[in-house]
């Protein structure tokens, strides 16, 4: 593994799928040094058990314009870096089980159009007709978006991390922060068992371990570990690969189509 570099003009912390993209797009826009350090390998955090999902349409516009970026971005990354992501972009169902998420569903259609992206409502028989292993009891409309999708979160992550190569960022793994050095109330140096780096910007994208990383320089923040469940079913007849995303905001789960169950 090459040496730590002594200087650098940003150090991003975790090399997970967000800090990967810290990386990619710092570089992007024409930082040509940026290093990104993780303490094991990419995607060893909470990354690698992500569902993977990707929705077009948030509740907050910005957060909307962000998704529509991603959406674009995973269509071209792997034609620009060489790293297959497995972007499917088999379209999305938000089911509304309450009146009440009937408004906030035709909301954000509203909004959706306002954004240029193609959400509509349809009804529960037309949900059921796109994801046929579906119940209709208690559902009262649907919203299908077409290009949405699912994406592998590994490949991903090393898709970002490639492109960040790519564009003169350095990547170091299995290298663990150690301390976080300030001079005048600012950030001046990381000390990781690999060396010490001299910088005035520190990301912090550790993820689940943010709240340890923001110590080191005496934040605290409100970041907390939850344990999430999952369940991976066998193949089910009449699944297909391009079975699309379904969401029960109400009753709180999800489900993609994984290996054809």
């Amino acid at each position: 593994m090459a040496n730590l570099p002594k200087h650098a003009q940003a150090v991003v912390i975790g090399g997970g799928v967000g800090g990967t993209s810290i990386a990619y797009h710092l570089a992007l826009m024409g930082w040509k040094d940026v290093v990104l350090v993780e303490r094991h390998e990419l995607t060893s955090g909470s990354t690698w058990h992500s569902a993977g999902l990707v929705g077009q349409m948030r509740s907050d516009a910005n957060l909307t314009r962000m998704m529509h970026y991603s959406t674009d971005l995973y269509r071209k990354l792997k034609e620009e870096t060489g790293v297959d992501t497995s972007w499917r972009e088999v379209g999305g169902l938000r089911l509304a089980s309450s009146h009440e998420r009937l408004e906030e569903t035709k909301r954000l259609v509203g909004m959706a159009r306002s954004f240029g992206v193609p959400m509509e409502l349809i009804s529960p028989k037309e949900a059921q007709e796109k994801f046929p292993l579906m119940s209709i009891d208690g559902v009262v409309a649907a919203a299908f978006t077409p290009n949405d999708g699912s994406i592998d979160p590994t490949g991903l992550t090393n898709a970002l991390a490639a492109g960040a190569k790519l564009h003169g960022a350095k990547i170091f793994i299995n290298t663990n922060v150690e301390a976080i050095h300030l001079k005048d109330g600012r950030v001046h140096e990381v000390v990781t068992d690999q060396g010490t780096i001299q910088t005035e910007v520190v990301v912090n994208a550790s993820g689940m371990w943010g709240r340890e990383v923001g110590k080191m320089v005496g934040l605290d923040l409100p970041v907390v570990p939850m344990a999430h469940l999952y369940i991976l079913t066998k193949p089910i007849e009449g699944v297909t690969h391009s079975f699309p995303n379904l969401r029960d905001p109400d009753l709180l789960v999800y489900w993609r189509e994984e290996v054809g169950g």
